[in-house]
């Protein structure tokens, strides 16, 4: 799993609908997913800290969280089926611990108000990522390939004890 930051919210270019984009802690990839007009409005007032006079939805559920002693542990965003991401929450009392199926958007606008950290699989980043920063990807694929036309069949020999010799 690689735990990823919520970088903020941008717009579809053709289409105008929200998307989330999530950031790897290398800045390297980016995961878009598209969301609706109601949790792109929650995950800003989260990354701006907006208080409302009122609770909405994911102020009432972190509310709740506190209220009964609940720990969100983290998200995951596990998988992505026909254009459609899934997350679960992991949620702790005490020694007790669930996953419930959460849509990503409502996942990480509960993860922002109560600091959890959010996470996605790898073949999730796989599949649906775009890369960020293309110098930087080059680079590493250019010394990768220094690397592999430096190696020699000795690099491979064990020598001592752990040989197979007696």
């Amino acid at each position: 799993m690689i735990e990823m930051k919520v970088a903020g919210i941008a717009l579809d270019a053709i289409t105008r609908s929200p998307i989330v984009l999530l950031k790897d802690g290398s800045d390297r990839r980016a995961l878009p997913i598209f969301i609706g007009q109601d949790q792109a409005k929650a995950i800003i007032s989260a990354l701006e800290k907006q208080k409302m006079p009122r609770p909405l939805t994911h102020d009432l559920m972190a509310n709740l969280l506190e209220a009964w002693e609940m720990t969100l542990e983290r998200v995951i965003i596990h998988s992505l089926q026909d254009n459609t991401f899934y997350a679960v929450l992991c949620m702790s009392q005490g020694e007790t611990k669930k996953e419930i199926d959460c849509r990503p958007s409502d996942a990480i606008a509960i993860a922002l108000r109560t600091n959890s950290p959010i996470w996605v699989m790898e073949e999730v980043v796989a599949d649906a990522s775009i890369p960020v920063d293309r110098d930087a990807d080059e680079e590493e694929r250019q010394a990768f390939k220094q690397f592999v036309s430096n190696i020699r069949p000795e690099d491979f020999i064990q020598r001592g004890r752990f040989s197979g010799e007696s």
